[in-house]
């Protein structure tokens, strides 16, 4: 959901290139799949789109001839999932490797394989190919589909049509088919494993099951599949890895565990065979949560493997890894383990290893945090230890929720899906940890304006950590540094992050759980307990006066609420005219008691933008030269201003962007570009209360962008 990278050799680093994808179509900053031209090597093609729900848009293919600088895009008539359940499958984009014209893409929910012959330009579905699996995902209820195309190279020759190709769909039964026709006809793989004739294929009640084949790849005239029990990438606790002889028509099964074993409790996700040794191959264990991840090698094509780690004498581990996490030390989680489950991790959610096909000693992999890789992976077989490091410097993919900048203290603190968020004492360095007591996805965060080192926020905890004792709101006296939590609201539990705002002098907090549970309540203990407020209904949004500690605000369905005395009681105010749907973000002013912005609407609704109230919400006054926005923020004062630089992600003139205001709203500058647009970025913005001109922005798998004033000269 973050994108597609472009690795710069000469600095170790990931280059950004899809940062061109702005708010409209934001749902093609997920990519599926991509696939690189083996021929015309500054080719490379994506299959763009995040989520196959109803609300997202249909996927497209983007091209490029230039490795990704710029790019065209077809759109297609069906959704591309690359946040999806089944997304390290693959891969469901590729590229003939001796007609490089031709290009194939696997598809979700019944539509199918789809075929071009133009470089991408065009595509028409392959209606010979009539599988389209059976395999739908329990989450969303998408059906998976068809996950890999693989190519025969030794069946073509250059710039004439491969062949042999073969396809893996997700389906119980029959899940691999070949052509042999360049594509034309299409056959089940005969003798592939299926639960027919693999009786080890059981769930955990015994059921005979299918797998799912995640990756296929030929290399040295084997065809090898990683398989597993789901479609992951968070589960599957069963599965084989086959090869399958491409002329004999033999396939055998080459688990490095084997199937009938008690030590046979994950699936297998990433697989990866090496350019220069064709009979060397990696794969990876799609889930194994404790205590580690697991990767195997073997150097035979498959005939023996050895894994990364093994048991010694219990509790302990041999491990055939040094791994170093100094480029994100938070990755460690803020844990210190010991034998056998140490800290960091190895992964967890591996679907995807890839070794470095010119290069036999660079490998990489992905996990559910970050990319690890090795740039010594030979030493394995030498029987030393190779070593692992992060190799995620430039690439994000955190979905923010929240962010604030104090007056005092780090420039700015983030609230994170995932990984919790950070105190970011140096926005040009990793932070040593993240947000702990305790990590949890952090939905809302507020400073106490007139006592800036309190701070609050609150979370999404599921029942089970609530049972475990983990709360979903917590406190810091330090500016961020340390954390302590208080109790949780009565009977709030799982999803009950919500919003929270703090008094301008710290005196008491309020939190408007999420859930079917949630509920408004305050506290002046600092969360040791809690009281219902009365006359705010459940759900609304809250925020505090910046100045009147005993002022509080909130939101909900167009109708705004005050409380002067601290959260106790909020009446509804008079205000009409404010929208029902979208966002509904509004912030108070500093500096300025009753001084509020508040965004929100929908295109749908006819009713969208940004409002303004002098009088506590009282009253608002729609902007009339801003059509649409979703968020505000307020920064530092231009020179010679009294009134903070407001920012919004908004569209004015027909345009969707990023501006800045320096005259209280009355103009306003776009501060972004049509090469610089985040995808979505509807959640959250503010500005440095200490730096004229940054802003601080909050995206949905982009990460956290700031951004300056120019200091540029023509």
């Amino acid at each position: 959901m973050g994108g597609a990278y472009r690795w710069n050799a000469s600095t170790s680093s990931w280059i950004p290139l899809l940062d061109w994808v702005g708010f409209d179509n934001w749902n093609l900053l997920g990519c599926e799949s991509l696939a690189t031209d083996q021929i015309e090597t500054n080719r490379v093609y994506i299959a763009a789109g995040t989520y196959t729900n109803d609300w997202a848009g249909n996927g497209a293919i983007l091209r490029s001839t230039d490795k990704g600088t710029t790019w065209q895009k077809t759109d297609l008539p069906f959704k591309i999932g690359g946040n999806m359940p089944g997304r390290s499958m693959g891969e469901r984009l590729s590229i003939d490797p001796n007609n490089n014209k031709i290009l194939y893409l696997g598809t979700h929910n019944g539509n199918g394989l789809w075929r071009s012959t133009d470089y991408g330009v065009t595509w028409s579905k392959v209606t010979s190919f009539t599988s389209t699996g059976n395999y739908i995902d329990p989450y969303f209820n998408d059906s998976i589909g068809i996950v890999w195309i693989t190519f025969d190279s030794s069946t073509g020759t250059a710039g004439k049509t491969t062949q042999t190709i073969y396809v893996g769909v997700a389906d119980t039964n029959q899940s691999i088919y070949k052509s042999t026709d360049g594509g034309n006809t299409w056959q089940p793989v005969a003798n592939q494993p299926t639960k027919q004739n693999q009786t080890n294929w059981k769930d955990k009640n015994g059921t005979s099951t299918g797998f799912l084949p995640h990756h296929g790849l030929i290399s040295n005239g084997n065809l090898y599949v990683t398989y597993s029990n789901t479609c992951g990438p968070y589960d599957g606790d069963k599965g084989d890895v086959w090869k399958y002889n491409t002329k004999t028509g033999v396939w055998t099964n080459i688990s490095p565990v084997s199937p009938s074993s008690s030590d046979d409790y994950f699936g297998y996700g990433g697989l990866a065979v090496d350019a220069q040794h064709p009979d060397t191959l990696m794969v990876t264990s799609l889930n194994s949560w404790w205590p580690d991840a697991q990767i195997f090698r073997s150097t035979d094509a498959g005939a023996t493997w050895k894994p990364i780690w093994s048991w010694g004498n219990y509790p302990n581990r041999n491990l055939s890894y040094n791994q170093d996490i100094s480029a994100a030390p938070w990755l460690d989680w803020g844990t210190s383990k010991s034998m056998p489950e140490v800290s960091p991790k190895l992964g967890w959610m591996t679907g995807c290893i890839t070794i470095d096909p010119l290069n036999s000693d660079r490998m990489m992999y992905g996990t559910g945090a970050t990319i690890y890789g090795s740039d010594n992976l030979t030493n394995w077989d030498k029987g030393t230890k190779i070593d692992i490091k992060v190799k995620a410097a430039g690439i994000e993919e955190a979905s923010v929720n929240t962010i604030i900048s104090p007056p005092s203290g780090a420039n700015l603190l983030s609230g994170m899906s995932d990984i919790s968020g950070f105190k970011h004492d140096d926005l040009t360095k990793v932070p040593s940890k993240m947000l702990l007591n305790p990590s949890f996805n952090t939905t809302s965060m507020d400073f106490a304006e007139l006592s800036p080192n309190f701070i609050v926020r609150s979370g999404n905890v599921s029942d089970d950590d609530a049972k475990n004792g983990i709360k979903s709101c917590s406190f810091s006296y330090d500016g961020g540094g340390n954390w302590f939590t208080g109790k949780n609201i009565d009977g709030v539990t799982s999803n009950a992050g919500g919003t929270v705002a703090a008094a301008a002098d710290a005196s008491a907090v309020v939190w408007s759980a999420s859930g079917s549970s949630g509920k408004v309540a305050y506290s002046k203990d600092n969360g040791n307990s809690w009281i219902n407020s009365v006359g705010v209904p459940t759900g609304a949004k809250v925020a505090s006066d910046r100045i009147n500690s005993k002022k509080f605000y909130a939101f909900y369905q167009g109708k705004f609420y005050i409380s002067t005395d601290g959260g106790a009681n909020f009446k509804v105010t008079a205000a009409t005219g404010l929208p029902t749907t979208g966002t509904g973000n509004f912030k108070a002013v500093s500096g300025h008691e009753g001084d509020i912005w508040l965004t929100g609407g929908s295109t749908k609704e006819g009713n969208y933008g940004i409002w303004h109230s002098t009088d506590s919400g009282a009253t608002f006054q729609k902007i009339s030269n801003i059509q649409e926005a979703d968020t505000v923020g307020f920064g530092k004062a231009a020179p010679g201003q009294i009134y903070p630089c407001i920012y919004i992600s908004a569209k004015i003139n027909n345009i969707r962007g990023i501006y800045r205001s320096d005259d209280g709203g009355s103009t306003w500058t776009r501060i972004n570009d049509d090469s610089h647009q985040y995808g979505c970025t509807n959640i959250a913005i503010t500005g440095d209360p200490r730096i004229y001109g940054r802003v601080y922005i909050a995206t949905n798998g982009r990460g956290i962008v700031y951004g300056d004033v120019s200091t540029a000269t023509n």
